[in-house]
């Protein structure tokens, strides 16, 4: 009884802080619904979605924050990253290249490295050739990799990725969603690289709270 108690009083208080909080981002300002979202899961997970390109400059300078910030959030926040291309064959190259290395088990320890290849290094990748030649120095072999690449399963990453860019009415990069539900990008009212990540943890906390609740019930 007094265990129920002191969950009811800890969901009240939590509830009392999230209508204070309301105020501070508003949706359609700050952040945005997706019309079409997943159907909800009993993971006690809350997903932050980073779409990003390779060939994008603003995602390299975002970089940092995003490394920083993920270094440091919560354990029930998962990050996941979604390479987009908008039809540009140099972005796909890089997109598809990205999403072999996540099949391949590498892309979390190549991430970064590629990012400096290309905007520290100037290296210029214009062939799977390239970019095997890039990934083989993080312990796949070079035949791996193209076979990989060109795999019917990339094909399928690739489309899947592609229908939840165009799902998430994504039209620039970086841009950030949280659970599928919410997307966050950069303007006038959300005016930095700190504003977007501050959006987002007031999302995460929004998430992980509801989820509390409803755990609760």
């Amino acid at each position: 009884m007094i265990h129920k108690a002191i969950i009811a009083l800890s969901l009240l208080l939590g509830s009392q802080v999230a209508f204070a909080q309301q105020g501070k981002y508003q949706e359609g300002v700050h952040y945005f619904k997706i019309d079409e979202t997943a159907a909800a899961t009993v993971s006690d997970t809350v997903e932050v979605t980073e779409l990003f390109s390779y060939g994008c400059s603003h995602c390299n300078t975002f970089e940092p924050y995003m490394q920083s910030w993920n270094n440091s959030k919560p354990d029930y926040v998962k990050l996941n990253r979604l390479p987009v291309s908008f039809g540009r064959a140099a972005w796909q190259l890089m997109a598809r290249g990205y999403m072999t290395a996540e099949m391949m088990g590498i892309a979390e320890q190549s991430h970064v490295p590629m990012m400096d290849a290309i905007w520290k290094e100037h290296k210029q990748f214009r062939s799977v050739e390239d970019l095997a030649d890039f990934y083989s120095g993080f312990g796949v072999e070079k035949d791996a990799f193209i076979a990989h690449y060109k795999s019917f399963a990339a094909d399928s990453k690739m489309r899947k990725g592609q229908r939840d860019v165009q799902l998430f009415g994504i039209k620039g990069t970086p841009t950030l969603v949280v659970n599928r539900k919410y997307r966050i990008e950069g303007n006038k009212d959300v005016p930095g690289f700190d504003s977007m990540l501050s959006v987002v943890d007031y999302l995460v906390e929004q998430a992980h709270a509801a989820k509390e609740v409803a755990a609760s019930e």
